[in-house]
């Protein structure tokens, strides 16, 4: 009996299949091997990183600014009227007096307004001179013409009681002593008439005089203005200090008001920092500073807040509290650091880069040989560290400078 034997070719497709079934399995397998596997732990220098402490005490935020010293008494010189710029007497850099001559003005208007002003002075005090002799010599003719009188009434009233005692003697009519009784009434009237006069011209006299006398006050003060007025032709310092500044030029024409040169007190000097606007909000007027000049370190507190913003920052002046070291001058450049509170018990560590306060975010926890990311929840932040809510403990080391070269590892090897 015959037995049919197998295809050879049937058995070797099936082995070809199973061959490739296993290759593409061993494939599959070691892709998704590989895909699992994470990138190896890179070498990083220990010298090339930060690393600092994370501590647990007193924790005092503050804030960095840049600026520059500025004079507390700066003066602006105005021109008080128009005129021409005839010669600059001092260049700036010059240390000046009050009274020291700046810059010599000319102006023949005002010279002539001037003298016109003084001659009106002293015509309204002629009137007033000769109006006040008038009225002496119609007050005194006034005052004659009353006596008179009086006297005149005087003599009546004598004359009226001795013809009453002829009368009645039985040596005088009636009618006598009648007509010097009524001469002796009739004065007296006049002299009632008379002085009312004579009060009321002086009344009158004063009304007047005190008319010329506003006038010639007028006239004085438009003489004084003049000549305050041409006495700043030659422009002065004001104060004792430094020219700083000198805005004209010789031949130049210029109007009232333009300023003309910029002097100030050197001796007396405030820092201007400019704030980041987002750090101002914690800013307030009585804050304890300190000023670095790069020659030394002063204190110094918070005396003024601009409520403007400009750039993005907020202008703070700072009181200088210290003597200022040698070389410090206006226009400095210098650092400060102002205190905003004190915490009395946190746990903080160096600022790291790139990280804000009340956030969070990843930093390297340093763990022997190696670094390995860890999650920190940051607090309040000061300019050189930051409060630590969460992530991490006082007495453990982490990486502060920055380590973005490193975001998609999350170990690394430290040598």
């Amino acid at each position: 009996m015959d037995i049919v034997r197998p295809s050879g070719s049937n058995t070797k497709k099936l082995r070809r299949i199973a061959t490739g079934g296993a290759i593409i399995l061993a494939v599959i397998v070691a892709t998704v091997a590989f895909a699992r596997l994470k990138p190896a732990a890179p070498s990083v220098d220990r010298a090339s990183v930060i690393i600092d402490t994370v501590e647990s005490g007193p924790f005092t935020r503050a804030i960095r600014a840049g600026g520059t010293l500025v004079p507390e008494n700066i003066r602006w010189i105005a021109a008080a009227t128009d005129a021409r710029v005839e010669r600059i007497v001092v260049q700036p850099g010059t240390a000046v007096q009050a009274d020291t001559v700046l810059i010599e003005l000319a102006d023949p208007q005002q010279q002539q307004s001037a003298s016109d002003a003084s001659w009106q002075l002293r015509a309204a005090e002629a009137a007033y001179e000769a109006a006040q002799a008038e009225l002496t010599n119609e007050r005194l003719d006034r005052e004659a013409n009353a006596a008179r009188l009086h006297a005149e009434y005087t003599q009546a009233r004598l004359r009226a009681k001795a013809d009453a005692d002829l009368e009645k003697a039985g040596l005088a009519a009636s009618i006598t002593r009648e007509l010097s009784q009524t001469t002796a009434e009739e004065l007296a009237r006049r002299v009632e008439i008379e002085n009312r006069r004579v009060s009321a011209v002086a009344t009158s006299q004063r009304a007047r005089l005190a008319t010329l006398q506003a006038q010639v006050e007028q006239a004085r003060a438009l003489n004084t203005l003049r000549r305050q007025q041409t006495e700043s032709l030659l422009v002065r310092a004001g104060i004792d200090g430094v020219l700083q500044q000198v805005t004209v030029q010789a031949g130049q024409r210029i109007a009232a008001g333009t300023n003309l040169a910029r002097v100030a007190e050197p001796s007396r000097l405030k820092a201007e920092v400019r704030v980041a606007e987002l750090q101002a909000k914690d800013v307030t007027i009585g804050q304890a500073a300190t000023i670095d000049t790069r020659n030394g370190i002063v204190k110094a507190r918070v005396a003024r807040i601009d409520p403007a913003v400009v750039n993005g920052t907020v202008v703070v002046d700072l009181t200088i509290l210290d003597p200022l070291p040698a070389g410090a001058r206006p226009d400095l450049t210098v650092d400060a650091t102002i205190e905003l509170d004190r915490v009395p018990q946190a746990i903080f560590v160096a600022r790291p880069v790139a990280v804000q306060e009340l956030g969070s975010g990843t930093l390297f926890r340093v763990e022997g040989n190696e670094a390995r990311r860890v999650k920190v929840d940051f607090g309040r932040a000061s300019a050189e560290s930051i409060e630590i809510r969460g992530g991490l403990r006082p007495g453990d080391q982490v990486i502060v400078s920055d380590t973005t070269t490193y975001e998609r590892f999350d170990r690394l090897e430290l040598e």
